[in-house]
């Protein structure tokens, strides 16, 4: 039997910044590692990454729309007057 391919670490780094999938450039070389030792199969692999990235994306999106809000610091919705809007429930 022969070795599996050896990887590219540097032509995948530069594909997956193509494909614009960061946080699966950062994460998969332990999940590769991890995947091999457990015998993962390669749907699993793959899984395991998308759902890092995708929770990643989440992640900051939910990060850049509270940036973009320009809310006051301090400010969450515990302290918000709902009586004073009330169309607001």
């Amino acid at each position: 039997m022969s070795a599996a391919p050896m990887i590219d670490a540097q032509r995948l780094s530069l594909m997956l910044n193509e494909l614009r999938l960061p946080t699966i450039k950062h994460i998969w070389g332990n999940f590769a590692a991890q995947a091999d030792k457990e015998g993962w199969p390669a749907s699993r692999f793959l899984a395991a990454l998308a759902e890092h990235e995708l929770a990643e994306r989440d992640r900051r999106r939910i990060e850049r729309h509270l940036a973009e809000a320009h809310l006051p610091a301090g400010k969450t919705l515990d302290c918000f007057a709902f009586d004073a809007v009330p169309m607001i429930s």
